[in-house]
């Protein structure tokens, strides 16, 4: 599916089915025994498909899988309606991706009686990526390639509070957060959503905008908007000045 498609997807499609099957907030089942409320945001649906299969298997699981969407809005309308114990989020997303949603997310992250917690469920383990949804307030990243039973560990695991990543990114993470070689916060790239980060990449790196269009699946008007979201953002005045820009980042 590409990010258009689901983009125009209808919010129905933000969870309708498992909403209507909400379980009382608080986690516990009528049985006695101990379920965990989740929200699937990803822009693929059958990824979502696949994954509420594996996971949602409730008398097997523990979990109830109470919504779902497919970009960043669906997403704050069905966290919101639901308040889950916790959101499987991928990084990418229509929007302005994985970031957007835990920034508009931070009072739920903050509440104390009954806080919504992130685990990132992404394909990339890129650098960037994994710090900027931890930065963000994710408690934790794990890969696509985790299987349904570490996948289901990793939600309860996030659900108590505790952090959890992919055994390869757990290092990485820890290295990038305590060393004191790590790159500074880059205040300017943090005003960028990651859609805006992908399209200025392929920019700095000479791609026309109709090539841009292709490798993201959006529309021209839609590399165009994002250009100047970033040009605006960056103060700079052309594509010129944004490679100039981007490779004295070493981001291209």
């Amino acid at each position: 599916m590409t990010d258009e498609a689901t983009g125009n997807e209808q919010q129905g499609d933000g969870g309708s089915g498992p909403q209507s099957g909400v379980t009382p907030q608080g986690g516990d089942a009528t049985d006695g025994r101990r379920r965990v409320r989740v929200v699937l945001v990803d822009d693929h649906r059958m990824f979502r498909a696949g994954v509420q299969a594996e996971i949602g298997r409730t008398e097997e699981t523990g979990v109830d899988v109470v919504g779902e969407a497919g970009d960043v809005d669906q997403a704050m309308t069905v966290i919101e309606a639901t308040r889950p114990d916790v959101v499987l989020l991928d990084v990418h997303l229509p929007g302005g991706g994985g970031v957007e949603v835990l920034r508009r997310s931070a009072p739920l992250m903050g509440d104390t009686e009954q806080p919504v917690r992130f685990l990132a469920l992404s394909v990339s383990d890129a650098a960037e990526d994994v710090i900027g949804v931890i930065r963000g307030g994710a408690r934790g990243y794990v890969t696509k390639t985790i299987t349904g039973d570490d996948l289901v560990g990793a939600i309860f695991r996030v659900a108590d509070g505790d952090a959890v990543f992919s055994p390869r990114l757990a290092g990485f993470v820890l290295d990038a957060f305590a060393s004191t070689d790590a790159p500074p916060v880059d205040e300017d790239m943090d005003r960028l959503t990651q859609r805006e980060r992908e399209v200025l990449r392929l920019i700095a790196r000479g791609y026309a905008y109709k090539e841009v269009a292709k490798q993201l699946f959006i529309s021209v008007k839609t590399v165009e908007s994002h250009v100047s979201a970033v040009l605006r953002k960056l103060q700079l005045s052309n594509r010129h000045e944004l490679t100039r820009w981007a490779t004295a980042r070493r981001l291209v």
